[in-house]
């Protein structure tokens, strides 16, 4: 695998590995859009910046990616308005994450389904919506459409939600390499062992995303959470998923799109690894359709 030094974010990134741009389907699966059209809600913990799909878009260029999932923030709370025409501006390769509120109507829900939307975000630190005692009934409510759960928890509490988690009728989507954030987590800590087994279960997936969310070494390798980064993409490379988190919303300084893609191919050690995890997997995952032939490479955005 060959891996390029990239630097800057935004407009200035350039692309971690050429290989990523002839991938067609390659995917984004965590980042968020926020206008500042769109009012926060009461329930918001700080102000994101103005961030626009138009922004995005530039960014996923120069990567080489071609699909996204864009994921409702907790700023907005169940008001989705920002997030579906984040989707619409990135176009047919977009796929959303929803909150919704614990009433919604079939309708609605349906609604969301046609435009694109294919789980429901749990968020279970401040600024979250919605709590445990919702996540069973909601999982009820989504299987129909063949949604997931995607959670983001302090993943130190793994251990005691576990049981509850395996027992979902949805499958389980888990951000941030479990966001240990009482670490540093070593791999024979009882917080990995619980991921790991539901990752083992089958119809739980993580993503290889935000290291930096829960690092205490730091970049450029965050080399805490790269233990267990690497173990997850050693061993689950078929439950992984990767996202940038762009545009890092209460990060400062914010960190480069092309260093974290270029941690993340160092893990996976093998394009086959890295093409399975950015191409292969958000299809199951999302509902993509099944990507073919060669895509372009994509040119490094200006600086």
């Amino acid at each position: 695998m060959t891996n390029t030094t990239e630097a800057g974010t935004g407009t200035g990134t350039r692309t971690a590995n050429p290989a990523v741009a002839r991938w067609p389907g390659a995917c984004d699966c965590h980042m968020h859009v926020y206008e500042d059209s769109y009012p926060l809600a009461p329930t918001a913990t700080f102000k994101p910046p103005h961030a626009p799909a138009a922004s995005y878009h530039a960014v996923q260029r120069a990567l080489g990616l071609s699909r996204v999932v864009v994921v409702q923030p907790t700023g907005y709370g169940h008001d989705n308005a920002c997030t579906l025409s984040g989707m619409a501006a990135l176009g047919a390769e977009a796929r959303g994450v929803a909150v919704i509120a614990a009433d919604i109507d079939e309708a609605e829900l349906a609604a969301l389904d046609r435009a694109g939307m294919r789980a429901v975000r749990f968020m279970m630190l401040p600024g979250g919506v919605l709590g445990w005692d919702a996540l069973a009934p909601t999982a009820a409510r989504i299987t129909p459409l063949g949604w997931h759960i995607d959670l983001q928890l302090d993943g130190c509490t793994l251990p005691e939600r576990e049981a509850l988690l395996q027992t979902l009728p949805t499958p389980l989507v888990i951000d941030h390499i479990g966001k240990f954030l009482n670490g540093p987590v070593e791999p024979d800590s009882e917080a990995f062992a619980s991921l790991r087994r539901l990752l083992d279960g089958g119809r739980c997936w993580i993503k290889i995303s935000g290291p930096y969310e829960s690092s205490r070494s730091g970049p450029p390798d965050y080399d805490d959470v790269a233990v267990l980064a690497r173990i997850l993409v050693e061993q689950y490379s078929e439950r992984c998923l990767w996202g940038s988190n762009w545009p890092h919303p209460n990060t400062n300084p914010a960190p480069s799109e092309g260093d974290l893609l270029a941690w993340f191919l160092r893990l996976t050690g093998s394009d086959d690894v890295a093409r399975r995890i950015l191409v292969d997997n958000p299809v199951e995952v999302y509902g993509f359709p099944v990507a073919t032939g060669t895509a372009p490479a994509s040119s490094p955005a200006p600086s």
